[in-house]
């Protein structure tokens, strides 16, 4: 079979005007960048703001193990189903990022037949909307430094700063860093630090924002600093929030693309979800559920992380109601959660398929307490054996689920036909669907709620720096906050070496921050990082480009 990056660049990509057209935007809406991407104009979304919603379809999946689950590509070959059934379909997706690109996990345009185009663009520099971001993170973070630097009017403690600098790469090497070193007209010596832009509180406001004017506002509360005297500084008294929101005048508008078989699909913004919030803007889904009777949304890495941040915050902030969730997962991975290695995958290990459900019912039990509708797509790879896929099958059935098998890396929309049907079918049953805590609790109690109810956790320890953020908090009358876990995704637990469904561990919180702009306190966890590394191997190493500009190596 082709390589993703050979199937992309073979594909007949229609002009995005037509993509445009077929999804109801009309020409004047549309910002073009060259043939085949498009930014979708402010006017797009406030001619269709009345329009009735289409139905939303989450897609999530178990915890990702070295074996990969596909999660994209089932969205993309979903979207590209539900086309050839007739429905009206849209894709709203995430941005690649450049750190995982080019570090270990590739782009994230989907694969095989079952992808985002055009690919090279999209996996690199798209529409610069990423760079967009890093600017107007990186000129906050100046203009502090040069405050301190021109007398400190506000008298910033520079051991309290908390907005950190960022670059889209991984890049282990800035985690911690001097700035300000050299002559007296270089600055303030200080200890500085940088996280990956999508774990930026930046990008977090970018895809929960309404409109421009609530960008604005959402920057202008970010909590950058504190006081020598302990009060709070925020955006708005370094008067930055303007300057930012002109950077990013046009990055807060949704990019169009189409998939290889020409669906429509929306992409727009890119938190992780291992370090923020793991979902695509509330911009681009509220559109595309005004364009299409069907949108195929996504959530980073598993449902204990990507869907629950999906339906405690975004859904809660946009008013959102998923009718179906698509939870992902592959014989592949469950043989791996079971204990088989990655070299022995291809290989039946009916046994080990039961022991890794483990997890697949961990996850299936959790959504339900979200009160949604659940299919279980069973990714499909050529070794899977009819033995180890009835194990799968006979779980979701035990469990009340219906499990469809997906072939969409290799047939694409094709490939996804019954689980299309299965999804339309769940959409069409009620649903109770409701967050899993209540804004009222304290940020303490939401914690503790989701790492017992969702994680599997007996207890939870509150280091030093957490009990004392948690005092900050509930003086500064931010306790009515959301919370965005920063944990692993690899496990339930917080330690990535607790495979399958871990029980009776005790979750560790080493830290809470405000990110009072997007609204969410961010509670981080374990050894997790936002500013990650590359591997021994990075992929950039088997990325290249020829004498005509093609690029290679891309997946």
């Amino acid at each position: 079979m082709l390589s993703d990056v050979e199937i992309a660049s073979r594909t007949h990509m229609l002009p995005i005007a037509k993509i445009a057209f077929s999804a109801g935007i009309q020409p004047d809406e549309l910002e073009l960048y060259g043939h085949y991407k498009a930014k979708i104009r402010e006017s797009c979304m406030q001619r269709v703001q009345n329009e009735q919603d289409g139905k939303l379809i989450l897609v999530t999946a178990i915890n990702p193990t070295p074996a990969g689950e596909g999660k994209t590509t089932v969205s993309v070959g979903l979207a590209q189903a539900l086309s050839k059934m007739g429905k009206k379909g849209m894709l709203a997706l995430r941005e690649p990022s450049l750190g995982p690109v080019f570090g270990i996990k590739g782009g994230a345009a989907g694969g095989g037949y079952s992808q985002v185009v055009p690919m090279d663009d999209i996996n690199l520099h798209f529409t610069g909307d990423m760079h967009a971001i890093g600017a107007a993170n990186n000129l906050l973070c100046a203009m502090i430094d040069n405050h301190i630097y021109q007398s400190n009017a506000l008298q910033i403690d520079p051991k309290r700063i908390m907005i950190k600098r960022v670059v889209d790469m991984n890049d282990r090497a800035l985690r911690n860093v001097i700035v300000g070193m050299g002559e007296r007209v270089d600055g303030v010596v200080r200890e500085d630090h940088y996280q990956i832009t999508v774990a930026s509180e930046v990008m977090a406001i970018l895809c929960l924002s309404s409109d421009l004017p609530d960008l604005k506002e959402r920057l202008s509360r970010i909590l950058v600093a504190y006081r020598y005297d302990g009060t709070p500084v925020y955006c708005r008294d370094l008067k930055a929030q303007g300057a930012m929101a002109a950077l990013l005048k046009d990055a807060i508008n949704p990019n169009l693309v189409q998939t290889l078989e020409n669906t429509p699909c929306v992409i727009h913004g890119g938190p992780f979800a291992n370090i923020a919030h793991g979902c695509n803007s509330l911009r681009a889904t509220k559109l595309a559920l005004k364009l299409a009777d069907y949108v195929v949304t996504e959530a980073g890495f598993g449902a204990d992380l990507g869907a629950e941040k999906f339906m405690d915050i975004k859904c809660r902030l946009g008013g959102l109601t998923p009718s179906a969730v698509v939870l992902v997962t592959t014989v592949r991975a469950l043989k791996s959660g079971g204990g088989v290695t990655k070299a022995a995958l291809s290989s039946p290990h009916v046994q080990a398929v039961k022991a890794g459900s483990c997890n697949l019912v961990a996850h299936i039990e959790n959504l339900k307490k979200f009160g949604v509708n659940i299919v279980v797509a069973i990714n499909h790879f050529h070794t899977d054996t009819p033995e180890e896929i009835k194990v799968i099958s006979d779980v979701c059935a035990s469990l009340g689920v219906p499990a469809k098998r997906c072939n969409a890396f290799t047939e694409g929309g094709a490939g996804a036909l019954d689980l299309a049907n299965a999804v339309v079918a769940a959409c069409d049953q009620p649903n109770d669907f409701h967050p899993i805590y209540d804004l009222s609790l304290p940020i303490k109690e939401k914690i503790l709620l989701l790492a017992q109810t969702i994680y599997g956790a007996s207890n939870v320890i509150f280091e030093t720096a957490a009990q004392k953020a948690l005092s900050e908090i509930d003086s500064l009358g931010f306790n009515d906050l959301p919370v965005c876990m920063a944990k692993t995704q690899y496990s339930l637990s917080d330690n990535p070496a607790l495979l399958g469904r871990p029980t009776g561990f005790t979750l560790t919180v080493r830290d809470i921050t405000l990110s009072c702009g997007a609204g969410f306190a961010v509670v981080l966890t374990g050894k997790i990082m936002t500013m990650p590394g590359l591997p021994k191997v990075p992929a950039a190493e088997g990325i290249d480009i020829d004498d005509d500009g093609h690029i290679m190596g891309l997946y």
